[in-house]
């Protein structure tokens, strides 16, 4: 069997996505569910970008045992030793190295001669093989690169000690059949001398099947993300490429990857929550409609035999059709076998607390869902410490009247706290009052709300992106309630404490530049 690896880009360039940011603890958590995925290497971020990318490839790197953790290094020498330093307690780590090779890119970015281009990546390249035995080199703007140069870039590469040559289709320029025949034309000129790799955008709706068709030409990894996440349109969405080969073997001559494909939902379902960016319905392998069938033929043909309109299984990919779970008379016995069979794995704290919100819930509803659960463990384990928690809160509105909301939240070191503000509207309220409250005042960016299942009793999960400090990233919040307005006032300090967490953490980093 010829495995094709998978490196995953979704904490590098998925977060390139408007919108996408995410925190430290975020980047953590979805780093140890791509392991569980089983990705080959996982992308953690650019070192130098930020010392918020420096601290996240450093504690991914501390606790990510079984995939390879990367850093993207600019070819200059600062990138490349940056990147080596949040990589020093990785188990498995490489440096990714780029540098332009197209005529565009080489005259109006780089302001380069092509034998200057070649200097600066095997200058890289030597810095970067001195410092980790694992080095990958990326021409950037490959697809609308010269062939010849492109060999002669890549061979003088390999000399240098990259041991994986990435081809990325950086604009999403390629066509399928064209590609195919490019990627061929350079695995023939690497030989066995390196590991060649594709990375491709969706500029025009062909990152997975450009990925698909470099693999037909012998690619040997593919760079993607999940969910199709990424900088402009997106980049080849990893769960789309793993299945294709599961299901096409007859295509692709038995090649395959590592991946544990009945971790593809929950990867899916734990990142749309994080970001706050959902699969489009119609999304392949994970939008909701995936396995959804409405015409009254699909229906009878499913129901007869699966086979009939289905080339996989809901279950394929870990998602469980049997949605009707668990109630308030269910014991923790049941609902640790429920966790296991969604994929999660908890200590005894962590379960403890999760059972107690599931208890809590489920004497409010008479139904919990699968759905209900994922999303009050992914709200659980994305509790950061907490400097602000909610204890009550009162609206009062109504039509022409004035929003008007009194909230109290207690402190870490027990104190409560109560003040009340007025607003444009109910939400504004409450968000008003809580900056009076805690003393430090945000910028609503973004504000989202969705109902997590169905019925009038659906939970609501409200995500917010906010700014308290201008000079700082945005940070997002999670609130998952009943009742709207509450899981809006958990949002929004959510995002103030992740927001303290931050600032402590970048001053420590900030140390250690010094």
């Amino acid at each position: 069997m010829r495995i094709v690896k998978l490196f995953d880009t979704t904490l590098r360039d998925g977060e390139q996505s408007p919108g996408a940011s995410m925190t430290t603890p975020e980047k953590v958590r979805i780093a140890k569910q791509l392991e569980k995925l089983g990705v080959d290497i996982i992308e953690a971020g650019f070192a130098i970008a930020s010392p918020g990318d420096f601290d996240a490839i450093t504690q991914i790197s501390e606790i990510v045992t079984q995939s390879a953790i990367c850093s993207l290094a600019r070819a200059t020498e600062k990138d490349i030793v940056r990147a080596s330093e949040a990589l020093k307690n990785a188990k498995f780590k490489r440096i990714h190295t780029f540098i332009a090779t197209s005529p565009i890119h080489m005259e109006y970015k780089l302001k380069m001669k092509p034998d200057e281009v070649i200097r600066r990546a095997v200058e890289a390249l030597n810095i970067a093989r001195s410092l980790v035995e694992d080095t990958e080199f990326s021409c950037e703007d490959a697809t609308r690169s010269e062939i010849g140069f492109l060999k002669e870039i890549i061979g003088a590469a390999i000399e240098a000690g990259a041991s994986t040559i990435n081809i990325p289709d950086t604009v999403g320029y390629a066509i399928p059949f064209d590609y195919q025949r490019f990627v061929k034309e350079i695995v023939d000129f690497v030989g066995d001398r390196a590991v060649v790799s594709v990375h491709c955008h969706n500029d025009l709706g062909l990152a997975t099947a450009n990925s698909l068709a470099a693999i037909l030409g012998g690619a040997g990894q593919v760079e993607c993300t999940i969910n199709g996440l990424g900088e402009r349109a997106g980049n080849a969405s990893l769960e789309e490429i793993a299945m294709t080969l599961k299901v096409r073997k007859d295509i692709f001559g038995g090649a395959d990857t590592r991946i544990n494909a009945k971790e593809i939902y929950a990867s899916s379902r734990l990142l749309a929550e994080t970001c706050g960016i959902e699969p489009q319905p119609n999304k392949a392998i994970v939008g909701k409609n995936a396995f959804a069938h409405e015409s009254g033929i699909h229906q009878d043909g499913v129901l007869k035999y699966r086979a009939t309109y289905e080339i996989m299984s809901a279950q394929d990919i870990g998602l469980d059709r049997n949605r009707l779970t668990l109630g308030k008379l269910s014991g923790s016995h049941a609902f640790r076998e429920k966790l296991k069979e969604l994929g999660f794995e908890l200590d005894d704290e962590e379960f403890k607390r999760a059972f107690d919100s599931f208890k809590e819930l489920a004497d409010r509803k008479k139904i919990v869902y699968d759905e209900d659960i994922r999303s009050l463990l992914t709200s659980e384990s994305a509790n950061v410490p907490s400097e602000f928690a909610l204890v009550n809160m009162q609206l009062t509105d109504c039509s022409g009247g004035v929003p008007f909301s009194t909230v109290t939240v207690r402190r870490s070191n027990g104190e409560e706290i109560t003040d009340a503000a007025i607003g444009g509207g109910t939400i504004d309220a409450v968000f008003k009052a809580i900056d009076r409250v805690c003393g430090i005042s945000g910028r609503l960016l973004d504000y989202k709300v969705d109902a997590v299942s169905e019925g009038k009793d659906a939970l609501a999960r409200v995500l917010v992106k906010v700014i308290f400090d201008e000079a700082k990233p945005a940070v997002m919040g999670h609130g998952l309630d009943m009742d709207t307005m509450k899981a809006s006032a958990e949002a929004y300090i959510g995002s103030l404490n992740s927001y303290l967490v931050m600032k402590d953490r970048l001053r420590k980093v900030d140390r250690t530049l010094v």
